[in-house]
């Protein structure tokens, strides 16, 4: 079905039926009306590659993921993300358009490409990275763009982010408070801004309160790099009372290399969790940790993304926003460190 099929049925010509559709002025409001209802019952929808020429809005807004594809199925973190900002964008009838890509080299070409075909009016740019060469092409694209995460290393483009170095200083100041001197860290993927923030943090409050000993792992934020982390932490001379972990699967992860090692937790380790969900519930025991509201992040970074497009209209320039701090949600998997334990 097209615009010239529409044309002919309501005696219009293909241009007052374009203006219509297309909400540009040129037709009388009834005549839009008629256009519209008459499409509807025709079933037509607009061509991409023709709303791109005419410079109308693709509708969709697109998400890049340069990680494997089994990430979306195992860590919540994404499901709740993306459930924000999909009923943020619901109003307005813009879709999510996800693509999963090997690396940052595919995500830049996945960028161009929906650039050029106007298949996207914005893209959200996740996991950015210290130096991040995916910033200064969509600068140079002119690409609408939210970036996930912050403050800083992102060029001109505007953020959403939540305070990853108030949250680990909670975290370690709780630990310590429970008399923990050794702590560890699995840390997520090195080289993205939230990992070196916290690593930075940690590194920086292990110092001032003198712990005995801290140390950090890197991962891919899998479960089995979580698992193989902790075997070696705990196979160690010198073992940690304390582990921190950079999502929650992994720190299920660690409870059940625990319990495999015959280490009580909390008794002999403390496990805690960065991002909470229904999976530090459901395990046992139940874990420790720095809870979110990341589909209320989700909300706000399509609503400043939409905001964006809308930027011209309004006159008002989109800023950097930082979301609701993280609270800590104490469960049983933390405790203080049995006596033996500590002198071990």
């Amino acid at each position: 079905m097209t615009i010239t099929d529409i044309a002919r049925r309501a005696g219009l010509s293909k241009g007052a039926v374009s203006y219509a559709l297309n909400g540009q002025p040129g037709v009388s409001e009834s005549t839009r009306q008629r256009v519209l209802q008459m499409a509807l019952e025709m079933g037509w929808h607009p061509n991409s590659a023709a709303k791109a020429l005419s410079g109308a809005r693709a509708g969709a807004f697109g998400l890049v993921l340069a990680r494997p594809a089994s990430t979306l199925g195992v860590e919540p973190f994404f499901m709740k993300l993306i459930s924000g900002m999909e009923s943020a964008m619901a109003s307005s009838q813009t879709a999510l358009l996800l693509q999963v890509v090997a690396d940052h080299d595919a995500e830049i070409a996945t960028y161009r490409r929906w650039w050029a075909e106007r298949r996207v009016d914005g893209v959200f740019l996740i996991d950015l990275e210290v130096h991040d060469k995916r910033v200064p092409v969509l600068e140079e694209l002119k690409l609408p763009a939210m970036v996930v995460g912050g403050p800083g290393n992102h060029g001109t483009l505007p953020g959403v982010w939540i305070d990853d170095t108030s949250a680990m200083v909670m975290v370690m100041e709780y630990l310590a408070a429970l008399r923990h001197r050794r702590i560890a860290r699995v840390a997520g993927v090195p080289g993205m801004l939230h990992t070196e923030v916290r690593k930075e943090a940690f590194d920086e409050v292990s110092a001032r309160i003198g712990l005995a000993w801290s140390t950090t792992i890197n991962t891919d934020y899998s479960p089995e790099e979580g698992a193989q982390a902790t075997r070696r932490l705990l196979s160690a001379s010198t073992r940690p009372t304390a582990i921190v972990y950079d999502n929650d699967v992994m720190a299920v992860a660690g409870v059940s290399v625990a319990h495999e090692m015959g280490v009580d937790v909390p008794g002999d380790l403390s496990i805690m969790a960065w991002d909470d969900s229904v999976l530090c519930e459901i395990v046992h025991p139940p874990i420790t940790a720095v809870s979110r509201d990341i589909t209320g992040y989700g909300v706000h970074v399509a609503e400043r993304l939409l905001a964006l497009l809308d930027d011209d209209l309004d006159g008002q320039a989109v800023r950097d926003f930082e979301g609701v701090p993280p609270r800590l949600v104490v469960r049983g998997s933390t405790a203080r460190p049995v006596r033996s334990s500590v002198g071990a």
